[in-house]
């Protein structure tokens, strides 16, 4: 049902309060509520491209009172104040209220000047910066090109509600009730416009505008989320009562998440930067020669012959591409490349131009369907039609306002890196003259939504692998992973990553990863972003145990990568086997690869069953008020990840607090701990904090060099007793489309914890390739069995 109601009281704070405006109130599903508000009298749409749902028919029940319009689904009743518009959302099974517009200003509106930036073309020049050369012109006048419409909506809390999401910041926030959010987009920013609460709600706001989200000036028990220039208000409401049933809720309005391939979830080694095929042949081998086990090598910038960001491979040290391609496959492993959308000062530059497809700042016209197709033809011809697999789509924000010079001291303060708000006006400026204030967050998008689907139309034997550094809402439907950018080497820096991939994870875009290491670990004494605290890179024994304990975080993310500049990445680069740090890394390797089976089937999970594999840990405690705020503990699956983020010399313990309502299994010692406590372990260089909940299935098989040598080897089915649990174990060909249309195994495992038996069920569906029978080693505290498996429901007794 949807219901438009007229003309309401105006709290604007502009002229705009002689207009008229209007109130939408749209159930999608009984749990799904679409609020729209404009100041203008009709709605238009803010045309972001964000949601691609198709709409439910609900029956709402309609009723009118003296002050209040109140519409009730299966699910909700939404109450609707008639003097002021404010919005209410109300479990119609228990008659609580799961939040509300503040009632006495629940929407303001102001209008806002647009600005051009006139460039004199003449004094147009390549600067080298951090982030590439970059083209720089003089400016020569700021023309007002008219105005757009800054929107607020204003929210009030419930008693010690959490908040999570937004996307993955520099802000070291973790619960964000509170705290203040610049959101735009950035080289260490991804913005995703979603809130979601373990009370029971999620938000989407449907605008490609930078936003800031804040407490509310006058009430500290409620918040305000800014639109920064938008056509209307226009958010969805998501009900659940589970984070994942938020989550959920999100990928029905915005689609679902792309299963990625097999091999993203073993090793990716990467460098800024390797510089010729004999290069990264001769380090893949190496890998190979040493048995430490690795699925892909990444190309990064600088392998083109001329100007910048030229999708051509300079024939000097790339002389033939689709050998290179062939030579990495016959070593079973698969090749990355890093791409551009700003090439400058070269034949790509100029033919984009003569076409009409390039936008302000030399970056190409990413909205423009032809465009897009264009952009993949230049990918195409140099790298996919020779064999490349993967793409890594560089500065997809695509613009940094503070990323090429530092900018004076303002009000007597120098810039750095903690100056969020002015860091905030800078990149939302320049990203509004080359965008359009309306869309300057949606960049990454479209420019994923090129790549997905112009591979898909190409062929559906590989999967869109796309490597990115910037986000939006639904950007989790066009096979992209992100990063979180350039981040310096610093232990104060590596604890900040933690809650900022969390909050983006929350999001309902679940593929999120780091530079293993950091990417700069040196010092350059003058730009805020280069500070990292190792200059001497890997020859810093402090170095090496930084990078450790950040690779053993990563082995716990989706993605597992090593990437960065000043020093090496490679896992020799630490010692020879035999020393702590490689082998401690190997270690971690070793681990990640025994789990390849467990994590593959999350991810199934994740495309199917709306879960979320690395999750803050109020999905799975959302009572746990001690949990709400930990930055440092989250779970993977039915893992408790505790990573050390300070050095063994500042603190040999690692503190670490175990949530309550289960009891805990330390992973490497096997002993039981109750929840709703803290405890304390040694920080030793080769142990990872890691705890399983009693009550889980952890499947694990056979570390290989290569995910696809793993497949066909035994199984082990790992139970941690103390309650009941399930897990599917999930099996496709690997690298295709074929599971879309149903070709895919599911083998259903459920352990009973009073009659001590792990039941393995029938097996459904079915692939090429898939092996009829199969080798299970059941595995408890008490002992274990081996099983041979032929599709069939078995019943081990313990």
């Amino acid at each position: 049902m949807r219901r438009i109601i007229g003309t309401v009281a105006c709290y604007a704070i502009s002229a705009i309060t002689a207009h008229a405006q209007k109130l939408d109130i749209d159930f999608i599903t009984p749990s799904i509520v679409r609020v729209q508000w404009t100041a203008d009298s009709i709605f238009t749409g803010n045309n972001t491209g964000v949601c691609v749902y198709e709409k439910k028919k609900v029956k709402v029940k309609h009723k009118e009172t003296s002050d209040y319009q109140v519409f009730t689904s299966s699910d909700l009743t939404v109450k609707v104040d008639k003097s002021t518009s404010a919005v209410e959302f109300i479990d119609r099974h228990t008659g609580k209220t799961v939040i509300k517009e503040c009632s006495s200003h629940p929407h303001e509106a102001e209008q806002v000047v647009k600005e051009h930036i006139v460039y004199d073309d003449n004094s147009a020049r390549m600067e080298n910066t951090a982030n590439g050369k970059v083209t720089v012109k003089d400016i020569i006048r700021r023309d007002t090109t008219g105005t757009s419409t800054r929107y607020r909506v204003n929210f009030s809390y419930q008693d010690k509600e959490a908040v999570y999401g937004l996307g993955s910041h520099m802000e070291d926030h973790m619960n964000l009730r509170g705290k203040t959010m610049y959101l735009t987009q950035h080289n260490l920013k991804a913005m995703v416009p979603v809130l979601v609460s373990p009370g029971g709600y999620g938000l989407l706001f449907d605008a490609g505008c930078a936003m800031k989200f804040s407490p509310m000036p006058d009430n500290t028990q409620g918040f305000t989320m800014e639109l920064d220039a938008a056509k209307q208000l226009d958010y969805y409401f998501i009900r659940g009562a589970r984070m994942d049933d938020i989550v959920a809720g999100y990928r029905y309005l915005t689609g679902s998440v792309s299963l990625m391939p097999r091999y993203v979830f073993g090793y990716t080694q990467s460098k800024e930067r390797y510089t010729s095929s004999d290069d990264i042949i001769s380090t893949l081998r190496e890998y190979r020669r040493r048995h430490v086990p690795i699925d892909m090598i990444v190309q990064d910038w600088n392998y083109w012959p001329e100007g910048w960001g030229y999708m051509k491979m300079n024939p000097k040290y790339y002389p033939d591409p689709k050998a290179l391609a062939d030579s990495v496959h016959a070593m079973n492993a698969k090749l990355m490349v890093s791409i551009w959308p700003n090439p400058q000062y070269c034949p790509q530059e100029r033919d984009f131009r003569e076409r009409g497809f390039m936008l302000g700042h030399s970056i190409y016209d990413a909205f423009s369907h032809e465009a897009r197709k264009y952009y993949w033809k230049y990918a195409y011809d140099e790298f996919f039609s020779r064999g490349f697999d993967a793409w890594w789509c560089d500065s997809s924000e695509p613009l940094d306002g503070d990323w090429n010079k530092m900018p004076p001291p303002q009000d007597g303060k120098a810039y750095g890196k903690d100056d969020h708000e002015r860091r905030w006006q800078l990149n939302k400026d320049i990203l509004s003259d080359a965008l359009g204030a309306e869309r300057s967050s949606l960049y990454s998008l479209y420019h994923s939504r090129g790549i997905y689907e112009n591979q898909r139309l190409t062929t559906d034997r590989k999967r869109v692998v796309n490597l990115t550094r910037s986000s939006y809402a639904g950007q989790q439907r066009y096979g992209t992973i992100v990063w979180n950018g350039d981040t310096y080497a610093a232990w104060e820096s590596f604890r900040q990553q933690i809650p900022s991939g969390l909050n983006y994870m929350s999001t309902g875009n679940p593929y999120w990863t780091v530079d293993v290491g950091s990417f700069f670990t040196r010092n350059d004494g003058r730009r805020w972003f280069y500070t990292g605290k190792f200059n001497n890179g890997v020859k810093d024994n402090g170095y090496k145990e930084y990078y450790t304990r950040m690779f053993q975080w990563a082995a716990f993310l989706p993605m597992l990568r090593s990437h960065g500049s000043d020093t090496p990445r490679e896992i020799w680069q630490f010692g020879e086997s035999g020393t702590p740090y490689y082998d401690a890394i190997l270690k971690m390797i070793n681990l990640r690869y025994s789990l390849i089976p467990y994590i593959y089937s999350m991810a199934a999970m994740q495309t199917m069953k709306d879960y979320t594999m690395a999750r803050c840990l109020a999905f799975d405690f959302p009572t746990d008020m001690e949990a709400a705020d930990i930055k440092d503990e989250y779970m993977f699956g039915n893992f408790l990840v505790c990573p050390v983020t300070y050095p063994m010399s500042e603190m040999p313990n690692r503190k670490i607090y175990l949530p309550k309502g289960c009891r805990w299994t330390d992973y490497h010692t096997g002993q039981e701990y109750n929840g709703g406590q803290w405890i304390e372990v040694e920080s030793k260089i080769d142990i990872l904090p890691l705890f399983t909940k009693c009550g889980s299935i952890i499947i694990t098989t056979e570390t290989a060099e290569h995910t696809g040598a793993q497949i066909g080897k035994p199984v082990t089915i790992n139970v941690y007793p103390g309650n009941e649990a399930d897990f599917c174990i999930y099996e496709d060909e690997g690298d295709n489309y074929n599971y879309e249309r149903g070709r895919y195994s599911v083998i259903p495992l459920t352990w009973n914890d009073k009659k001590r038996t792990l039941t393995i069920g029938n097996r459904s569906g079915s692939f090429t390739g898939m092996q009829q029978e199969r080798t299970f080693i059941v595995k408890t505290p008490h002992g274990s069995h081996t099983v041979k498996y032929n599709g069939k429901k078995t019943v081990v007794k313990f």
